[in-house]
């Protein structure tokens, strides 16, 4: 057995987690069932084709076991469903804590306002150019970590399949839409995505020329989230020390800032055939 195949048993438990305390006690309940089938860690591992290594980190709670897995495992030991029930559970318990909380957020949104200024936004990402930013990462992350990003990243994505639909409205500096990261092809489809995703009713797309003489944008990344009770969360990486801030003054400054951002950029007309000729000269 290979060590790439043990590690598509789940996903490190990050230190502080606090989905913690479910994912040890799915891990005891695996143990259990396993006890109570009369298999040795050995054979059960044997059985569902990882190392003894890995079933017995799944079974501490040292490892977030992949729905997979559960699948595997509730039939291996005659478990009746209930691993299966934990499916879902795991499946977010492996998205990394800071991604779980901003998708929550994103799911209660009823209006979001993103400038981007390095690369394309997260949620405006396809996998593959994703893959890239993450893959390109220094120190280089390992590829389990690599993995868990991405899905982390692509689930967010769900915020597009809304009803009602949420109002949602991306900035991109110039720059984004050219630099060729993971590769032109990885561009070409990405421009071809933001085409797409930019022609939806409920989304705004704009375009930051480069060439622009005044910028209300030059203090980095603005991500403003409104929701329906009239509250609302933001965060700009140039103020308040990057933290995320809720109070209306603060997100006064901000929303100040990205319709400065907004006016300063090309129309959203205007922005779709700037995008179009990109994709056009690649």
């Amino acid at each position: 057995m290979s060590s790439e195949g043990v590690d598509e048993a789940g996903w490190d438990l990050e230190p502080g987690d606090e989905s913690a305390p479910l994912v040890e006690a799915v891990g005891r309940l695996v143990r259990l069932c396993r006890e109570a089938a009369g298999m040795r860690v050995a054979d059960f591992a044997e059985a569902i084709g990882y190392g003894e290594d890995m079933i017995r980190k799944i079974e501490r709670g040292a490892r977030i076991p992949r729905p997979e897995f559960l699948d595997r495992a509730d039939e291996l030991l005659n478990a009746g469903g209930h691993l299966k029930a934990f499916k879902e559970d795991m499946e977010k318990a492996r998205y990394p804590k800071k991604v779980r909380e901003l998708k929550e957020l994103e799911d209660r949104a009823v209006e979001l306002m993103q400038y981007s200024n390095h690369n394309i936004q997260g949620l405006l990402q396809t996998q593959e150019y994703a893959r890239a930013l993450y893959e390109m990462r220094q120190p280089a992350l390992t590829s389990d970590v690599v993995e868990r990003e991405i899905a982390a990243r692509m689930s967010r994505k769900s915020i597009f399949e809304r009803e009602p639909a949420p109002t949602l409205s991306f900035v991109q500096e110039q720059v984004t839409l050219e630099r060729p990261l993971g590769g032109k092809m990885v561009l070409r489809r990405q421009l071809q995505h933001l085409l797409k995703v930019g022609r939806l009713r409920n989304v705004t797309l704009q375009v930051m020329p480069t060439d622009c003489e005044e910028h209300a944008g030059v203090q980095g990344l603005i991500q403003v989230l409104k929701f329906a009770d009239g509250t609302a969360v933001g965060r700009c990486d140039g103020a308040f020390n990057g933290r995320p801030v809720s109070n209306p003054k603060d997100l006064r400054i901000l929303e100040l800032r990205y319709g400065m951002i907004r006016a300063q950029a090309l129309t959203p007309r205007e922005s779709l055939a700037f995008i179009e000729r990109t994709l056009g000269e690649l």
